[in-house]
């Protein structure tokens, strides 16, 4: 009788559950999710959860195979030699592989008073933390959001579209991804809606205090409730058990998804940085390198070589509150293209999306290896930028030679 693979995935966000619903392809594969909340978060809605019109929350047995263990924990440490993860819980579980899509969260602001009373919106409890208290506020209370990224403009529109007296800090420039003609168009809709946006020089936040926000250029913009949706941070979960990361923390892996240190962890989500070139964060990424990684894990039961990273983006897409939204499309290699689609039939592309990206977690649930996205061509630029970086290519493949257990 062949003998069974255990699998541990760390992680059951949109990269974690790709991967744990495919793994299921092999009969002979044990898949264990660990994850510390019973409920799968859409994190792309919770903007909305802070607005009251979603609650974010979607159950793990619509999107998660029949035969995958569900485990409610957090992973504290990983033994690599040994093959095994440290729970907060006090245990302890073996694997034979380990895929680590641990995610990413609200980063230290570091700045005086934003950890104190600026309000982040990057987890399920962080969005569930804030909700009452904009509930508590006046509905004249100035509202401060600062970052003027996806979350940012989100977050505005949607408080902004309930009567919210609104500002937006940039920091620089507003919704830097977009095109310019994007930006004009998300610039619009925001002042119909009655958003202050505050951008250009001067614009970072020096201070938050408790009833206002400080700019570098000695503005002080009065605020009841600030809101902080400026940069993510990954878990240091990686880095505490003593494998090798970017600067940020993200694992360092080969194009494979490969850990350079151990052949039996691969990455995915938001926490990979494959050949320290990682992609924006975003579940357009996640869903693929999820579905990445569980190939990855499966070729090397098989005794094959892994296929390599073909990374392919489609654009991005912004909610403007509930009735209007953008998608602004982008060459497969994440740059913006000059074509968005706005307004109404914006929100409703961005909704589809929404919804799509649940049918596909669910639709690997049911058909493991039905998902195809993360094999569509278009990684022509990344093979190009990979080229254009010899010494650090080198680099990782001599640190992942000297590193793999023989």
């Amino acid at each position: 009788m062949a003998e069974n693979t255990e699998v541990i995935v760390i992680g059951g966000g949109y990269a974690g559950v790709m991967a744990a619903n495919r793994l299921t392809r092999r009969p002979d594969v044990s898949v264990t999710l660990v994850n510390p909340r019973p409920s799968f978060v859409e994190r792309i809605r919770l903007h909305q959860l802070v607005g009251g019109s979603d609650d974010a929350v979607v159950e793990y047995a619509d999107v998660l195979g029949r035969g995958i263990r569900l485990l409610v924990d957090t992973v504290t440490g990983i033994d690599a030699a040994a093959r095994r993860v440290t729970l907060a819980s006090g245990g302890t579980a073996a694997y034979d592989y380990l895929v680590y899509a641990v995610g990413s969260g609200s980063a230290d602001p570091g700045v005086p008073g934003a950890a104190e009373f600026a309000y982040p919106i990057n987890s399920l409890e962080e969005a569930q933390r804030l909700r009452p208290v904009l509930a508590a506020a006046p509905a004249t209370a100035a509202v401060t959001v600062v970052g003027a990224g996806p979350t940012g403009i989100e977050t505005a529109a949607e408080l902004a579209e309930q009567g919210r007296a609104v500002t937006l800090v940039c920091g620089g420039l507003l919704g830097p991804y977009l095109h310019a003609r994007g930006r004009r168009s998300v610039a619009r809709r925001l002042a119909g809606l009655g958003v202050t946006v505050v951008d250009g020089p001067g614009t970072k936040v020096t201070a938050v205090t408790r009833d206002a926000v400080r700019l570098a250029d000695g503005r002080e913009l009065p605020s009841g409730v600030s809101v902080w949706t400026a940069g993510f941070g990954v878990p240091d979960l990686a880095v505490r058990s003593g494998l090798s990361t970017d600067a940020v923390g993200r694992l360092l892996t080969d194009e494979t998804l490969t850990s350079v240190d151990d052949d039996r962890i691969v990455a995915a989500g938001d926490s990979a940085a494959p050949s320290d070139l990682p992609l924006r964060m975003s579940c357009q990424a996640a869903v693929p390198l999820g579905a990445r990684a569980a190939d990855t894990v499966l070729s090397r039961i098989a005794g094959e070589r892994p296929a390599p990273l073909n990374a392919v983006f489609a654009g991005q897409c912004i909610s403007l509150g509930r009735r209007a939204g953008i998608f602004q499309f982008a060459r497969r290699h994440d740059v913006a293209l000059g074509l968005h689609i706005g307004g109404r039939p914006g929100a409703t592309l961005k909704e589809f999306i929404c919804r799509g990206i649940v049918k596909h977690l669910a639709g690997e649930a049911r058909e493991p290896g039905s998902y195809g996205l993360h094999r569509v061509s278009g990684g022509a630029k990344r093979r190009e930028l990979l080229a254009a970086a010899p010494a650090q290519s080198a680099g990782t493949d001599a640190l992942r030679a000297a590193k793999l257990p023989r």
